[in-house]
């Protein structure tokens, strides 16, 4: 299972404007190339007058997905720059499309890619960028006995609690980052004594402001 990466919060939109021309930039988050197909088609049958409506993508957690279309443009002014956009910005599973509607002032093929760029860019600082970190889901089981004491310790702990169940016994469900677990458990053993028993749920990631 990989572990920490970086993609977009979800799905945005922006617009600027350069020497009239319209730059619409669309950013969603796609784990697969199926995704990004799917979000690219949509965004094309929604401007379907548009001038060009150019795509980049990067879908794996070793980035083996990658494509880009120019749609039209000269050979790498729009997609390349997009998709380098991705790369710079480190991030995964990323699909973004511009939609191009001509203004009757050509740019040139430098004024393009950084026009493309641009787009991404901004859109992407619109959308927000999100850190998804791996964490396991701890199950705590303890005595009622414990519980004022667990459950006070947890909420001054880094640890996020997910719930609690109350039974025969109490169960704490807590997230603990997937490199911290050895130190999870130690400090629940020396918290109760050795009296919890521990076992990982499942893992799973949890999403931070990057």
């Amino acid at each position: 299972m990989r572990e920490d990466y970086r993609t977009v919060k979800g799905t945005g939109e922006s617009e600027i404007v350069i020497k009239k021309s319209r730059f619409i930039g669309h950013a969603a988050r796609a784990e697969t190339e199926e995704e990004a197909m799917a979000f690219i088609a949509k965004i094309k049958q929604a401007h379907h007058s548009a001038t060009h409506n150019c795509s980049a993508y990067l879908i794996g957690e070793h980035d083996q997905i990658q494509k880009a279309n120019d749609d039209g443009e000269p050979s790498g002014t729009a997609g390349v720059p997009m998709l380098e956009v991705l790369k710079k910005q480190n991030l995964k599973d990323t699909v973004v499309v511009v939609t191009r509607y001509f203004g009757g002032i050509k740019l040139g093929g430098g004024g393009l890619i950084r026009a493309y760029g641009s787009a991404v860019s901004d859109v992407l600082g619109n959308t927000g960028i999100v850190e998804r970190r791996l964490h396991h889901l701890m199950k705590m089981t303890i005595d009622y006995t414990w519980l004022g004491k667990v459950e006070n310790e947890l909420h001054l702990s880094p640890y996020p609690i997910d719930r609690l169940d109350y039974a025969e016994t109490v169960s704490a469900f807590v997230y603990v980052p997937a490199a911290e677990e050895d130190k999870f458990r130690e400090w629940t053993a020396n918290l109760t004594n050795g009296q919890a028993d521990v076992g990982l749920e499942r893992k799973e990631f949890l999403e931070f402001d990057a």
